[in-house]
């Protein structure tokens, strides 16, 4: 097990959590109410996040021996709405109890 995998789980959760308020609530504010300020706020946060779950994600493949198939599905996971969250149940979670 990789000792970065509870920074992953933390980053993973962040980025998922980001993604989410930037698409369900800043996104419709901005089209909707026509005000763009929280796009802004929650855009390079996001944007940090999201390239940190990929170098993580990168670092700790070869730690936790994923597969180049389950890398993939991790990876991709990032830009599905959700994806982190079910990530890290099915496979950090599991891997982290032990």
């Amino acid at each position: 097990m990789s000792k970065l995998l509870p920074t992953f789980r933390i980053v993973a959760l962040l980025e998922g959590l980001s993604y989410i308020l930037l698409l369900f609530i800043a996104t419709p504010i901005k089209y909707l109410g026509d005000d763009s300020q929280y796009v802004k706020m929650l855009g390079m946060p996001h944007g940090v996040l999201f390239i940190a779950y990929v170098v993580m994600a990168i670092i700790i493949s070869s730690d936790m021996k994923w597969t180049t198939r389950t890398m993939w599905i991790i990876l991709i996971a990032s830009i599905i709405p959700f994806g982190t969250f079910y990530i890290d149940k099915k496979y950090l979670k599991k891997t982290h109890a032990q």
